[in-house]
């Protein structure tokens, strides 16, 4: 990913020719990649309603930015069989980011320029807080059913000492019905097998002859099973933990392991059928989000060119994809060239923590030229 900086100044022809020269130094020195951005004819308003409504962009454009990263990192989380996916996924208008951004046109359809600006920003604004309303929902409903298969996943897994034996364990296993006996299961270590068959009658009265047999192993030990009278059930528990040999608490119930074995069938095809209509879902409002988003830059950039630069509204936009290595150097370049738009500001005389009414938001770095951020790296998932 990459960042951009969209910037604007004034549209006279002096200030034209700087930004001839802007272009020549920074395309020779590799300091950018500049393009136009073209921002249409909106209406302004009086200048105490442009003065709020920079302020209010200002938070709606940080909120805004928000749920883009919400957005863009629970589609990696939905996708977590396909992370090295995940980027090729975030689209704006059916093309990648950067070619979105580059070739940016006002969608007049969705923001009619003859709306007053106030009323394009409460439609950028109530569509934003939609999407992160509808994610939020979406997004716990998705949870709820992953966390639960997760749940009862992780128990299907691990020693036989803690795994649960739903998918193991078998109805002839076991002694069942019986007033008198009771079939145990006994976790063996893999060293300890000929330990086991020659001490298992003994380790308590009323162990039933030959009643062990091994169900299943892992890599460090075997279950087995023994039958025994009931009434010696807690003795033999004892002298089997003595014998490091540990009996897994368990009582075999037919109806809790089918249903155990339902529910994790129904929650993997519950996943399942949910995860494309969710993917789509994110993708397509992914989509809607970034643009919304690059829409209120271009507002913030309207309003904040016509109280920097005055009335009647006159101003060029460009968009400069700055190489992440000369940063610094592409700042001090554009803060030479356009000096003169603020002499004040450009040698350091403005205080940057000063709240200025129509001079972007307190505590934001102040240049003599109209500039916002467009850092798409919040985006890199990887």
């Amino acid at each position: 990913m990459s960042e951009f900086w969209l910037i604007s100044t004034p549209g006279d022809k002096a200030n034209l020719q700087s930004l001839e020269r802007m272009n020549t130094v920074t395309s020779k020195s590799n300091l950018s990649t500049n393009s136009r951005f073209v921002i249409p004819d909106l209406k302004v308003g009086t200048l105490d309603a442009l003065v709020g409504l920079s302020d209010e962009l200002g938070k709606l454009d940080i909120f805004a930015e928000s749920v883009i990263k919400k957005l863009a990192q629970y589609i990696g989380d939905v996708m977590e069989d396909s992370k090295d996916k995940v980027q090729e996924n975030l689209l704006a208008n059916g093309v990648d980011l950067i070619t979105y951004l580059t070739r940016f046109e006002w969608d007049m359809a969705k923001y009619p320029i003859k709306q007053p600006l106030k009323t394009i920003t409460e439609s950028l604004s109530k569509q934003i807080s939609q999407i992160d309303t509808d994610l939020k929902s979406r997004a716990a409903a998705y949870n709820n059913i992953k966390g639960n298969l997760q749940s009862l996943e992780r128990k299907t897994v691990g020693s036989l000492l803690t795994r649960t034996l739903t998918d193991i364990v078998k109805r002839e296993d076991f002694v069942l019905n019986s007033e008198y006996l009771i079939t145990l299961l006994v976790v063996v270590p893999k060293n300890s097998y000929a330990a086991w068959q020659k001490t298992y009658e003994s380790l308590s009265d009323m162990v039933v002859p030959r009643s062990t047999k091994m169900i299943v192993e892992d890599a460090e030990a075997g279950l087995f099973t023994v039958t025994l009278f009931r009434k010696v059930m807690e003795d033999f528990k004892n002298k089997a933990r003595q014998n490091k040999f540990i009996v897994r608490e368990f009582h075999f119930d037919e109806k809790e392991l089918k249903s155990e074995k339902e529910e994790l069938t129904r929650l993997t095809a519950d996943k399942k059928q949910q995860y494309g209509p969710l993917l789509r879902w994110l993708k397509v409002n992914f989509s809607e989000a970034f643009i919304a988003w690059i829409h209120m830059k271009a507002l913030r950039v309207f309003v904040e060119s016509v109280l920097r630069y005055g009335l009647p509204v006159n101003f060029q936009a460009m968009l400069l994809q700055a190489n992440k290595k000369s940063t610094k150097r592409l700042r001090d370049v554009l803060n030479a060239i356009f000096k003169h738009l603020d002499e004040a500001a450009s040698s350091g005389m403005i205080d940057n923590t000063m709240d200025i009414p129509g001079l972007q938001l307190a505590n934001q770095e102040y240049y003599p030229y109209v500039c916002y951020k467009i850092d798409l790296n919040i985006l890199n998932y990887n």
